[in-house]
């Protein structure tokens, strides 16, 4: 049934696309319990790098000035319908420089004939992005500094080389015929791997498919961060359900387990990190037979520019991240 699902959605995306505007004006007609079943996130790492840029800079000018990095990037998918190809370097600040004439990025996405569709994308865009860019705290020179800008980091730590390719819906086979929903940094056996962003663990152990494998859901509950196929023997550092992890933090260690329902067993041909993010906008739906799961290959272009910088610690023989921000989104 699942399999069934994920190809009856794939036919229908591309004719989604096409009668958006008519969803989004139906979807307004909803019950409030209504709530996004599907998001294709298409967007460029060059566009996240430009968007996060503009968000950065305007940072405290407040007013019509101020720009929100999902709201941009969802003006742009509302004004070209959601399709990237023709975008180059420096459209997103011609649209910031023209937005002060509509009354700001979100209002002009507000007043488009298709705002139904802007606000489709603000808040599927959101959803992805809401935990990545905000206020933290550095340390410099012996005191916490306030800064605002980019506080989440790449799932691999700094000083790891790796490599990888767009793999998403790429097919697979062990157990059934499926999508791939992840994506796959190819790296070293040992190799830290770091949270993208802070959270709570809800998973922690084996799994048949994805091998020793961490999940942590964001604080405000509408990302789940899938971490798999990590280190035979030892494949974390330190990582049990309930546990509340900051950005950065080392969880464990990249590996080449599962595809077998006996634990601890390498089963997987290439060392790597199968590293996905589902997206739950109720719920029910993390565990619902039609999950929505992105590719996150423009993200981890994008994160690969925020690597955490490790130590290794000869005691324990664990590697810890050194220099981290600090999070307010943390619980006191």
């Amino acid at each position: 049934m699942k399999h069934f699902c994920k190809i009856l959605l794939s036919v229908l995306l591309c004719a989604a696309l096409i009668f958006m505007p008519v969803m989004a004006e139906e979807a307004e007609t909803k019950p409030e319990s209504s709530y996004i079943k599907w998001l294709d996130f298409d967007v460029t790492a060059p566009m996240l790098r430009e968007a996060a840029e503009l968000d950065i800079l305007s940072h405290g000018g407040g007013g019509e000035d101020a720009v929100v990095w999902y709201e941009l990037l969802a003006l742009y998918a509302a004004r070209c319908g959601g399709v990237f190809s023709s975008y180059k370097k420096g459209d997103l600040k011609t649209l910031c420089e023209t937005a002060p004439e509509h009354g700001g990025v979100d209002a002009w996405g507000q007043g488009l004939e298709n705002a139904k569709t802007y606000r489709f994308y603000k808040e599927g865009y959101a959803a992805v992005l809401s935990g990545m860019l905000g206020e933290y705290r550095e340390y410099r020179d012996g005191a916490w500094v306030d800064c605002y800008g980019v506080k989440a980091y790449s799932p691999i730590a700094s000083g790891f080389s790796y490599t990888h390719y767009d793999d998403y819906g790429a097919s697979r086979s062990y157990g059934y015929q499926r999508h791939h929903e992840g994506h796959d940094m190819l790296g070293d056996v040992g190799t830290p791997i770091t949270a993208v962003e802070s959270g709570i663990v809800e998973a922690c152990g084996w799994n048949q498919y994805g091998g020793w494998r961490i999940g942590i859901r964001s604080f405000d509950g509408q990302r789940y961060y899938y971490y798999a196929h990590l280190r035979r023997g030892h494949p974390y550092n330190d990582m049990y359900e309930g546990k509340i992890v900051s950005a950065g933090e080392v969880i464990g260690y990249l590996g080449m387990t599962g595809y077998s329902a006996k634990e601890d067993v390498n089963n997987i041909d290439t060392p790597h990190l199968h590293f996905g993010m589902e997206l739950i906008f109720a719920p029910e739906q993390k565990d619902a037979v039609c999950q929505i799961w992105i590719d996150c290959y423009a993200l981890t272009q994008f994160l690969d520019g925020y690597r955490a910088k490790v130590s290794y610690d000869e005691a324990s023989g664990e590697w810890y991240a050194v220099g981290l921000h600090d999070d307010p989104s943390l619980p006191d």
